[in-house]
């Protein structure tokens, strides 16, 4: 090869390579999004495994949507809790927390990989009777705060999860033959119930020791919560899609201030938002 084409060639490469870092730049920078509050400011990285919240989020906050809105909600030792619109300029009697814009967000949750640590981002949603997909609010969100856990009482939540992991396999089982089963009932043939219950326990027993690791805790939740802190009752509830990268000291101040009526602190906390580079 000639030196002027293997000169041109490095040319070339060199000027995709900037595109690329370029491009690469572009993707990141779009992740991160600055929470302006009376108390400092709330850095948070959006994650890409949620793309849909991810999206969604970044629409609102170049829209301005957040801005003015209050933290309506707080609990200590628990999570701080805004993005309804009907709060920007309500008043003190206001009832906060079932507004929004007009949709929900289809549930993206990235269990075990994403859980409620301390300063997990995580989407705000109606009750699963209502709600059974788990569909995210398309603006409230909550900010984890938590608490650390001692390794007995984690262990008892632990549990507490893997049964109602059980409970759920189980109803999935029994959903898949619920035809069969209001024909029994119509029939009032017992027996065959109790037969098919008998059968579902054991395909859920089975599932659960082919898979002992099921509704257990990872060993990285197991060293965050007991360290770091959180709220591990949460996890695979609701879909975590980002968490606070710088901050977390303004967090806990906004856990900590005093609240009235349904957890309004009495004091507005409101907030603005916009993107950031990294």
């Amino acid at each position: 090869m000639k030196r002027a084409d293997f000169l041109k060639r490095i040319t070339l490469f060199g000027a995709l390579f900037v595109l690329f870092a370029h491009s690469m730049e572009a993707t990141e920078t779009k992740n991160l999004v600055l929470i302006e509050t009376p108390y400092g400011t709330i850095k948070v990285r959006l994650y890409d495994e949620t793309p849909q919240h991810r999206d969604n989020f970044i629409k609102l906050v170049e829209s301005q949507f957040y801005d003015s809105l209050m933290f309506h909600r707080v609990i200590k030792d628990f999570m701080i809790q805004g993005g309804d619109p009907e709060s920007k300029n309500a008043p003190a009697n206001a009832q906060l927390g079932a507004g929004g814009p007009g949709y929900q967000v289809p549930a993206e949750i990235v269990y075990p990989q994403l859980f409620h640590k301390r300063g997990a981002l995580s989407a705000a949603r109606t009750g699963d009777q209502v709600n059974p997909m788990k569909a995210s609010s398309g603006s409230q969100f909550y900010i984890v705060w938590g608490k650390v856990y001692g390794e007995n009482e984690l262990k008892s939540m632990e549990q507490q999860k893997v049964q109602q992991a059980m409970r759920t396999h189980f109803n999935n089982l029994a959903f898949a033959q619920k035809d069969s089963i209001q024909a029994m009932q119509a029939n009032n043939n017992t027996a065959g119930l109790d037969a098919l219950e008998k059968e579902l326990i054991a395909k859920t027993e089975a599932e659960f020791m082919l898979n002992p690791d099921k509704g257990r805790f990872t060993a990285e939740q197991k060293a965050v919560y007991t360290t770091v802190g959180g709220t591990p009752f949460l996890d695979g509830e609701y879909t975590v899609f980002g968490e606070v990268v710088e901050g977390l000291e303004i967090v806990d101040q906004i856990q900590r201030c005093q609240t009235g009526t349904a957890d309004r602190p009495k004091s507005d906390i409101t907030m603005t938002m916009r993107m950031v580079a990294e």
